[in-house]
């Protein structure tokens, strides 16, 4: 059953999962679902077709499943879809999908997403993501699971953050970003590979070796880097992580490969 504060609204509609508890002056919309054991803090509001997963927590004053937040689209059919177990802190803003998108921002599970960060419309965010304080993502990003951003970062719209990548706190990413990658700057750099991820998530030595040694040859080899890819993806054929990162460059996209200033030498930094 249910605890509803009594200074709460929740519209008739809506749809609420065994133990869910809804604080004071929250409001819940009509087309909102909170599965089992959600928890809503305060002063909280959740619009549009909204679904929340098992056991997330939402802090005070979060807005969940606003309209997109560009001219020409009302909102009407935003959805938005929250997956288990995220910790949503305070003043955090996801907004749905648009008409033009797809009409769906969809946030995976074990997310936690600090104070002020922002999940725009038609975005998807992978699983067990970090997002400090102030966050910002344009429209149509993808972020991958375990993917980390630092405060006060912002990444451009339908950029690819891949996974597990590192992206270093006051940076602007305008490019896609590979898996294990490591960006940071005031128009990011890649600067390395996440080593400490890596070997935080027991990926063995000698792959992680392969890894190394690819990323060498992809990003400071001779010649186009989609060729660089492709002989990297033949020499390290069998290294699942490698072929991650060849598949990643290897995609159709709307933004280019953030790429390593070419005056300084191949890094391999460790962050995490």
């Amino acid at each position: 059953m249910a605890k509803v504060h009594p200074t709460a609204i929740v519209e008739d509609g809506a749809t609420l999962g065994d133990g869910v508890e809804i604080g004071p002056f929250c409001v819940i919309g009509s087309r909102s679902v909170l599965a089992e054991g959600v928890r809503i803090l305060s002063h909280v509001v959740l619009a549009g077709q909204t679904t929340i997963g098992a056991r997330t927590i939402v802090h005070p004053h979060a807005v969940l499943g606003g309209g997109p937040q560009f001219r020409g689209d009302a909102g009407l059919d935003a959805r938005l879809a929250i997956g288990e177990d995220n910790v949503i802190r305070e003043h955090v803003t996801m907004n749905g999908g648009s008409v033009k998108g797809g009409g769906l921002t969809a946030v995976g599970d074990r997310g936690y997403f600090m104070a002020y960060s922002h999940v725009a419309h038609d975005c998807h965010v992978g699983n067990g993501v970090t997002f400090a304080n102030s966050v910002a993502l344009g429209g149509h990003v993808m972020i991958a699971d375990g993917v980390n951003i630092g405060g006060v970062s912002a990444v451009q719209q339908f950029s690819r953050i891949g996974r597990n990548a590192f992206i270093g706190g006051l940076t602007g990413v305008p490019d896609d970003v590979i898996p294990y990658g490591m960006a940071w700057g005031d128009h990011a750099r890649l600067e390395g590979l996440n080593l400490i991820g890596l070997k935080r998530r027991g990926v063995p030595r000698e792959r992680i070796h392969a890894l190394r040694a690819a990323y060498r040859a992809m990003f400071f080899g001779k010649g186009r880097l989609m060729d660089r890819a492709r002989e990297a993806g033949e020499r390290w054929k069998g290294f699942a992580e490698v072929e991650e990162v060849v598949s990643f460059v290897l995609a159709d996209s709307k933004r280019p490969i953030c790429m390593p200033s070419r005056a300084r030498q191949p890094d391999t930094a460790e962050a995490d």
